[in-house]
């Protein structure tokens, strides 16, 4: 049973920093991607970016690009989402997923991603 389990959440001021994690296992995929996303309340949820196992080739969605940092760790089954000067807009859920398979574009939609996990909750306050 494939399971994604992210963590790194919580509270943290305007400007400052934090780093979401997302363990992957369970699963025997060669090539797969994982992307995050997240969802503020009363919104749609939303690309953030996305990273392959294989070539570490990376997506982001346009406005966070300069923010956010995608990053893997085979050996450890995790994929890392760094965020830097965090604003009271990137206050959400986000969530990480999986897609298996090898691709020529990194998949940017949720409908395309068939494992999620729970979410983890970050919180910026101004």
């Amino acid at each position: 049973e494939v399971q994604l389990v992210e963590s790194g959440g919580g509270l943290v001021q305007a400007g400052g920093s934090l780093r979401l994690s997302c363990r992957v296992w369970g699963h025997t995929f060669g090539e797969f991607a994982t992307a995050w996303f997240r969802q503020a309340p009363g919104k749609e949820r939303e690309f953030v970016a996305c990273i392959s196992n294989v070539d570490d080739r990376t997506n982001y969605a346009d406005s966070m690009k300069d923010r956010f940092t995608i990053t893997s760790d085979n050996a450890k089954n995790t994929v890392y989402l760094q965020l830097i000067n965090v604003k009271p807009e990137d206050t959400a859920v986000y969530y990480c997923a999986v897609r298996p398979g090898s691709f020529v574009r990194l998949p940017r939609f949720s409908f395309e991603y068939d494992f999620w996990g729970q979410g983890t909750q970050v919180t910026v306050s101004s």
